[in-house]
């Protein structure tokens, strides 16, 4: 499923600044309008260049104008917001479709804006590093053991700890020929930029994964892997960009498996039949 251009630029809303943020508003105040404009008629509504406007939609993830306008057209849920705000009167039954349909649109949405190239160089870093390194405080941490206990079915040699202080450690540890897989939602933990900063010293390839993609995190790292997120009233949109991280995760876990082959499988059946012996 594609998502409508306006539940993109409500995702990327609280990273938008200054000319960006101007026309992503403008956008958002005149949904009808600005479905059927050129990119000059944007310009002259804005009171921007059509160079600003260009640059707007490629930083949103279109390659180019015509493809942003065709988005628009593309008709988005209206009994909810993007990620489905929880209202005071909703019922079980309401609060139940809109967790899940939250769940649903972060999945579809990632999967809209994450560049498959990007996935794919990411898992050729791994598959061919010395060591990787899965790095994420609090619940970020729930993502990188997640990451750690899929890559156990993998001849990777990995390692996570929570731990803030033992992450520091791991991480001047490591070298050039390592690549470490940062979680952030935000972008913006002191602990985890503390801990990029670390690996940045020691020449280490840093493979981030958070929903925003201008945070001080993904401007410092090799490869940026977004998830979609946005903000809401009641349950932090961190609980569906959590489960598009993990996604992620998954699906890197599995690009890297079948990358090598039947390394991955001789691992897996040795796990298997050792796990199998703990069981009656």
């Amino acid at each position: 499923m594609v998502q409508s251009g306006f539940s993109r630029i409500r995702s990327f809303r609280s990273q938008l600044n200054g000319s960006d943020a101007k026309i992503a508003d403008y956008i958002l105040e005149h949904e009808t309008a600005t479905k059927t404009m050129t990119i000059q008629g944007m310009a002259d509504s804005t009171s921007l260049s059509t160079a600003t406007i260009s640059r707007f939609v490629k930083r949103i993830g279109y390659n180019s104008f015509r493809e942003f306008s065709l988005s628009l057209a593309i008709v988005a849920p209206k009994n909810n917001t993007f990620f489905g705000e929880i209202g005071e009167d909703d019922d079980q039954e309401q609060i139940v479709q809109k967790v899940f349909s939250g769940a649903i649109n972060a999945l579809e949405s990632t999967l809209d804006i994450i560049s498959e190239d990007d996935l794919n160089k990411a898992a050729e870093w791994i598959a061919t590093a010395r060591k990787v390194g899965f790095f994420g405080i609090g619940g970020s941490s729930i993502v990188a053991f997640n990451a750690y206990h899929k890559f156990l079915r993998t001849p990777i040699d990995g390692f996570q700890h929570p731990d803030y202080d033992i992450q520091v450690m791991q991480a001047v540890r490591m070298t050039s020929a390592d690549v470490a897989v940062v979680i952030s939602h935000s972008g913006r933990n002191r602990d985890t930029l503390s801990v990029m900063q670390h690996l940045q010293a020691h020449g280490v390839k840093i493979i981030a994964i958070t929903a925003f993609p201008n945070s001080e995190l993904a401007k410092n790292s090799d490869l940026v892997l977004a998830s979609a997120a946005e903000e809401v009233n009641i349950r932090s949109e961190s609980m569906s960009s959590l489960i598009a991280q993990l996604t992620i995760v998954d699906t890197l876990f599995t690009l890297v498996g079948v990358q090598m082959g039947e390394r991955t499988s001789a691992v897996v059946d040795e796990i298997r039949e050792a796990i199998e012996q703990t069981r009656k």
